[in-house]
């Protein structure tokens, strides 16, 4: 199996070394996986676990994405790191706060999200590519 069945008593941070933990979060608003370089090297930095992204998190990192990919600028680790501090919300979760006294660098992302928390799924380490590296435990170093 490569899913593993819904079940309500299951935390998604339950640790496992079979199962990974996914959010429906990024896969409802466009991706899929695996994840674009640009992402995913995002998570190699930061040690996150995909779970610990809140849904914000993940449509800026989307929208650079896209911005990338239709070769309008071009944009690394480097440049999101000038327009986004890595905050925890402090239960471990992340999200990006945009640098103090300067604007928003992407508008309409930051949109408040209802029951995101309870809104993910396992999958089979061995199944997916590169399962073996994704992150098992959640990063609880506080700020990144």
């Amino acid at each position: 199996m490569i899913f593993r069945p819904f079940d309500s008593l299951m935390k998604s941070d339950c640790k496992s070394d079979a199962w990974v933990t996914f959010p429906a979060a990024p896969f409802q608003i466009g991706f899929s996986y695996p994840f674009p370089a640009f992402t995913q090297s995002f998570f190699t930095l930061t040690g996150l676990c995909y779970i610990q992204a809140m849904p914000m998190l993940w449509r800026v990192l989307f929208t650079l994405e896209q911005i990338t990919e239709h070769g309008c600028i071009d944009i690394g680790l480097s440049e999101l790191s000038h327009m986004y501090n890595l905050v925890s919300d402090g239960s471990h979760h992340f999200l990006f706060k945009h640098k103090p006294q300067k604007p928003h660098p992407l508008l309409k992302v930051t949109k408040n999200d209802t029951n995101w928390r309870n809104q993910f799924f396992f999958v089979r380490i061995d199944s997916i590519p590169n399962g073996n590296y994704l992150p098992k435990k959640w990063n609880t170093q506080g700020r990144i």
